[in-house]
């Protein structure tokens, strides 16, 4: 397609680098939210929460269960056993 296609697709520019970017962003913020490291220490801050009476042990039990969701997801992702 070349140069012709370039200057067909011209006008569409600012919406596919808008797509780009918006990918960027959420490929950052899963990176993030599944990063083992900040896993575990959500896992430490909500035992601190239930010792300091912030949170019932119902509550603690069930934000464990899903911060123990996402641990195991990001190490699906990263191909390796949980640590």
């Amino acid at each position: 397609m070349g140069l012709l296609g370039e200057v067909l697709l011209l006008p569409v520019a600012p919406v596919r680098g808008s797509l780009w970017v918006i990918r960027q962003v959420v490929n950052e913020a899963e990176r993030q939210y599944y990063d083992p490291g900040t896993v575990r220490t959500e896992l430490a801050r909500l035992e601190q929460r239930l010792e300091a009476g912030e949170i019932d042990s119902e509550e603690f039990d069930r934000l464990e269960d899903e911060l123990l969701d996402r641990l195991e997801t990001a190490m699906q992702r990263a191909g390796g056993p949980p640590q």
